[in-house]
């Protein structure tokens, strides 16, 4: 069943801080499966459980490109226990801010403590575009959206067209 994500304004559960895990059971790995069909079908390559209202330290990756068979990640209360001096830059977008995109600086690798979907725990060593998905989805975990990382300017001009948005809505349809 796929969830619709939310859209960033004026939900401010986006901006809530997720609740470790605390068991992995048949009903999470239900909604790590709802999320993977959401993400799917958006197209996206990661989500935060934040992103559909269930504010749990879980996320879902695949980055697997069109035509390759699906790659999926399942990753529950994501660490980073060290991240690389060097930079990278990516252009990113977000399901929870339609059609916006820009250019982010992060670390270009991060080493992240996870457990997978049989709560296993895990270490994975990322670089190049894994990184930036996990540091941008575990952003969301915490409550951080990937304007925080981009000038005041250009997060203010995107902050006020979603609010246009909000107002040009009816209150409580602002899903998906």
């Amino acid at each position: 069943m796929s969830i619709k994500p939310l859209i960033i304004l004026p939900d401010p559960i986006l901006r809530q801080v997720s609740k470790p895990v605390e068991r992995v059971d048949a009903d999470l790995r239900k909604l790590a499966d709802d999320m993977l069909e959401t993400m799917y079908d958006a197209p996206g390559i990661g989500l935060a459980a934040i992103q559909v209202g269930e504010p749990r330290r879980l996320l879902v990756i695949d980055l697997a490109k069109e035509g390759e068979p699906p790659q999926p990640h399942v990753v529950i209360n994501p660490e980073i226990l060290e991240s690389a001096d060097q930079r990278s830059v990516y252009e990113e977008g977000c399901l929870s801010i339609p059609d916006y995109y820009a250019e982010v600086e992060r670390p270009a690798s991060v080493r992240v403590k996870y457990l997978d979907r049989d709560g296993k725990l895990q270490e994975m060593q990322a670089e190049g575009l894994m990184a930036t998905c996990l540091q941008h989805e575990i952003d969301h975990l915490n409550g951080v959206l990937f304007i925080d990382h981009i000038s005041k300017l250009k997060r203010d001009m995107v902050v006020r067209k979603f609010k246009k948005l909000a107002k040009d809505k009816a209150p409580g349809k602002m899903v998906g």
